[in-house]
């Protein structure tokens, strides 16, 4: 754990892996405090922002935490349900050494974390797939990508909130809204969240 001054009022903490994230903030958001005002995770560090606190009372309440274990998850699941209808689901399938069928319990059966958010507003990239739908992104980019697309990129699973360029492995699709500014949180999926896939 490496602690980096962040402004007047944060600090990032880096990790080596994203386990090592994913422990951390689970610990960290169930002992925040007064004074610590957001925790947003990354892929291998977490932002701890806070105000009226002095940084070394910061730094000492990070370092006591960093061991601490992540409470059991009680969320209820997110659930997306999903037409398996990608550009991509044939050559995932070649890729995995799976039939299309398999990409699709695969893909069902796990239950998904969001580990963090981030590229647009609404993304989460989630985890937990396992070495077996572990995929790279394409060779080439795509200059558009629909939004609802649910895609696979190393070890993560996703949905895109809004049509954007995009070079993940497209499985199928969704309409659920995954952003929507007039609802409180506007991101259907934050991390921490756990989500579940549903083939319709």
């Amino acid at each position: 754990m490496r602690l980096l001054d962040c402004g007047e009022s944060a600090i990032l903490v880096e990790f080596n892996s994203l386990p090592e994230v994913l422990a951390f903030s689970a610990a960290a958001e169930a002992a925040r405090g007064e004074g610590i005002s957001d925790l947003v995770p990354g892929a291998r560090t977490v932002l701890v922002c806070f105000e009226g606190l002095p940084r070394p009372a910061v730094t000492t309440w990070i370092r006591s935490i960093s061991a601490a274990p992540a409470p059991a998850r009680t969320a209820t699941a997110v659930e997306i349900p999903v037409r398996y209808d990608g550009p991509d689901l044939d050559a995932v399938a070649e890729l995995t050494g799976m039939t299309v069928a398999e990409v699709i319990d695969a893909h069902t059966e796990t239950e998904w974390t969001c580990a963090f958010g981030g590229f647009a507003p609404g993304f989460g990239y989630l985890v937990g797939g396992g070495p077996r739908l572990r995929v790279p992104r394409r060779a080439t980019p795509r200059v558009s990508v629909p939004a609802g697309s649910v895609g696979l990129a190393g070890e993560f699973s996703g949905v895109y909130p809004r049509s954007s360029p995009g070079g993940w492995q497209l499985l199928g699709h969704t309409d659920i809204e995954l952003w929507n500014t007039g609802r409180e949180p506007p991101a259907l999926i934050h991390p921490g969240a756990v989500v579940r896939f549903r083939a319709l």
